[in-house]
């Protein structure tokens, strides 16, 4: 593979340059000369306006994914209960499903799942894939794996999206690398494109300071995983009475799905004992508070409010507060009643883990912040002025807003 500049065409007008996140094109005497920094992106190719730029040796190859349709759910089960994250992809794939004019199915596999897994019918689901045995017990990825890839190889949806939980994060990689397709971690948005017919799939990069929409061009299914609580559940319909119609249960041969692993138990407080997904009201600090001590404030008014207190990644990193308090991309997506940012300024990256909260209240001395854009309410000002008066305030029985 190799990337080549037409001189004839080339202007040297430098657009490649500005765009490119590598360094890896200079403009030399009038032309666009690109070194070994370039990872064949394709930026300055789409940016070039004299079609000066190409890509060469790649002789993409046409597949037909005609035998391909529908959009697929994992349906993650804890114990015998599904996870809320999967009935909140069922509401956002009903979305995508009815984009493409296609049926919207999905998949359960445990051992005793079938009574909360036909709640998913509720929010749209058209087909429920039911695999149900003693085996599945305990969530293991190597018998998991072959079991999604057993159905989704013979059913063959287009798109099959699943949560991106502690056990989603190893299950789904290992799905796609065994079906050779590609794999969106982490989506905080899905579409369609409605002209070639596939999944927009995006999700912050480069240390959450883009939003970069990815595409599956040249395999089938389309798959992207998405955190808890990023997408909202819609109850459609109340009566699922009609649903066993509906399901299709997958027998297995228990003897084939033996596990390479050796269970030895489960540490429910692995990740701190505090979750602080479990709270209506977060009151969140960021690099604007200046060190460790300065969370006490946060944590008076937190407890005032029946709440808890939260962090941006800057004040994780910066060792104030531990991770498991942490808001955003890399810590805890959250949708609280109250979310107050305090002395945040607003990474996408951090946007993404609580973007959905009912009312977003942000305190900032810079006027400028992005914090401010999705906030419900704004107060510009020092931080340590503001939450005292706030403190103040519901210490005498007022409302906070």
């Amino acid at each position: 593979m190799e990337i080549k500049v037409d001189e004839k065409t080339c202007t040297g007008c430098s657009l490649c340059k500005k765009v490119c996140l590598y360094d890896a094109i200079e403009i030399v005497n009038g032309i666009a000369v690109i070194n070994e920094n370039c990872v064949f992106c394709g930026a300055c190719i789409e940016v070039c306006k004299f079609n000066s730029i190409e890509i060469t040796g790649l002789a993409e190859e046409k597949k037909d994914f005609s035998d391909y349709s529908g959009v697929c759910v994992y349906l993650e089960a804890s114990g015998s209960i599904i996870t809320d994250v999967g009935f909140e992809l069922i509401s956002e794939g009903r979305k995508l499903a009815d984009r493409l004019g296609v049926e919207l199915s999905a998949v359960a596999v445990g051992s005793s799942i079938k009574e909360s897994a036909v709640e998913a019918f509720r929010y749209g689901l058209d087909k429920l894939y039911l695999v149900e045995s003693p085996v599945f017990s305990n969530n293991l990825d190597d018998i998991f794996s072959k079991a999604l890839v057993q159905i989704l190889t013979r059913h063959k949806p287009e798109i099959f999206l699943a949560g991106a939980t502690w056990f989603g994060r190893t299950l789904i990689p290992k799905v796609a690398a065994i079906m050779k397709t590609g794999l969106t971690a982490d989506c905080t948005g899905l579409d369609i494109d409605s002209e070639r017919k596939i999944l927009l799939q995006t999700r912050p990069t480069f240390g959450g300071n883009i939003l970069a929409t990815i595409i599956t061009r040249n395999a089938r299914p389309q798959m992207a995983t998405v955190r808890p609580h990023v997408m909202e559940k819609k109850i459609i319909t109340g009566n699922i009475s009609d649903y066993e119609g509906k399901i299709e249960y997958i027998k297995i041969d228990d003897s084939k799905f033996k596990t390479k692993y050796k269970l030895l138990g489960v540490d429910k407080e692995l990740d701190g004992k505090i979750n602080i997904t479990d709270y209506d009201v977060i009151v969140s600090g960021g690099r604007g508070l200046g060190g460790s001590e300065k969370f006490l404030i946060l944590k008076e008014l937190a407890d005032l409010l029946g709440g808890v207190v939260g962090a941006s990644r800057a004040a994780v990193d910066s060792g104030w507060i531990s991770y498991p308090h942490q808001v955003g991309q890399t810590g805890k997506t959250v949708n609280p009643k109250i979310y107050i940012a305090c002395g945040i300024s607003g990474a996408i990256q951090h946007l993404a883990g609580m973007q959905t909260s009912d009312i977003i209240i942000a305190i900032n001395k810079d006027p400028g912040a992005p914090i401010f854009k999705a906030a419900n309410y704004g107060i510009e000002g020092d931080l340590f002025e503001i939450i005292p008066m706030l403190i103040k305030k519901v210490k005498n029985g007022k409302p906070l807003v």
